[in-house]
């Protein structure tokens, strides 16, 4: 461990930041394939030079520091003495591949830049250790907080074991967030719809009430963006009133139909989290929104906002005065807030 790193005076030099920022851009090709592991990014610079990138690509692939060193190898650059920019602390165990630890080692990286500790208890530390009592030099928190906010759903799952509970909620020009009229549909954007497949992709399950799959019959699985694998489906349907031909229990995709096993949405986020999910993506309806929101379940509440006005409108009203960060942006044409704690 550097001395400066030890004494909580490092600080960072423009060069070093943009290495950092570079790693995480690179961990940003796993999203969606990964889970339950976490987004990582590697950089490998030689001489002020970038020599190699690598990312956790798929569950089960190579890690980010090995694929950097590959990546280096596969172009004829030689490690030695390198510097390794990752955006999560090595590992030093054998999970699905060899410890991370092990790779730098052997490529004979000099220094490591670290941007966040790995919650995961056979790693806290024991990555950084290793590697220090190795003698190679280890700074730790570069982008600490960039880092943090990229492994946020990961982050969360490791210290609550319950899954990030997101709520996307679309209304019209007016807060309705549905059309009763007979000739009423889809209210939203191409551009948008292609965001929440984006966002459902992003997520390892998508939860709604009974009274959605009745009235919309919805497939809820990712169709619009590319994708390895389909999230879990959950319905919560305590008196089994969901018709059997219902679309999300007759493809090859995997449904939770939680029925008279249902003990309330506490005891169901513990189930997931059990499941190791740890995004959950909460889709409607509004009564099913709002037993989340009562209880103090949601972390991100994301309100998309249409410029049509519906004929037949269904008004419903969201209590959000328990989150206290908002930003805005545009989905298409859509005006989309997004609300976090």
């Amino acid at each position: 461990m550097s001395n400066a790193q030890s004494a909580g005076i490092m600080t960072w030099s423009a060069e070093q930041c943009e290495h950092m920022r570079r790693a995480l851009e690179v961990a940003e090709k796993g999203r969606g394939q990964v889970r339950p592991n976490p987004l990582v990014g590697c950089v490998l610079v030689k001489d002020g030079e970038v020599i190699a990138e690598g990312w956790h690509d798929h569950l089960g692939g190579l890690h980010a520091e090995q694929m950097a060193i590959h990546d280096a190898e596969e172009k004829g650059h030689n490690t030695n003495g390198a510097i390794a920019y990752v955006t999560l602390e090595p590992c030093n165990h054998f999970g699905r591949t060899p410890p991370c630890t092990e790779a730098l080692l052997w490529a004979g990286i000099s220094e490591v830049f670290v941007a966040h500790g790995d919650p995961n208890p056979l790693v806290r530390g024991n990555g950084v250790s290793v590697l220090a009592e190795a003698g190679i030099t280890v700074n730790s928190g570069l982008l600490e907080q960039e880092a943090a906010e990229q492994m946020r759903e990961f982050l969360h799952w490791c210290e609550n074991r319950r899954p990030y509970v997101t709520v996307k909620v679309a209304i019209d020009a007016n807060g309705s967030v549905d059309d009763l009229a007979e000739d009423s549909g889809r209210f939203t954007s191409t551009e948008c719809l292609e965001k929440v497949h984006g966002l459902r992709k992003d997520c390892c399950a998508i939860l709604v009430g009974a009274n959605t799959v009745i009235r919309d019959n919805p497939a809820l699985t990712v169709r619009l963006v590319e994708t390895e694998r389909q999230p879990l489906r959950v319905v919560i349907d305590p008196n089994n009133r969901i018709h059997p031909d219902s679309k999300i229990l007759n493809d090859e995709f995997s449904t939770r139909h939680l029925k008279d096993d249902f003990r309330g949405l506490d005891s169901m986020l513990d189930m997931l989290g059990d499941l190791e999910i740890q995004r959950l993506m909460v889709e409607g309806g509004p009564t099913t929104i709002n037993h989340f929101l009562e209880q103090n379940l949601v972390d991100e509440f994301i309100l998309v906002q249409s410029s049509v006005i519906h004929t037949k409108p269904v008004n419903t009203d969201f209590d959000l005065s328990n989150f206290t960060n908002m930003k805005q942006t545009n989905w298409g044409s859509e005006v989309v807030k997004v609300f976090t704690r």
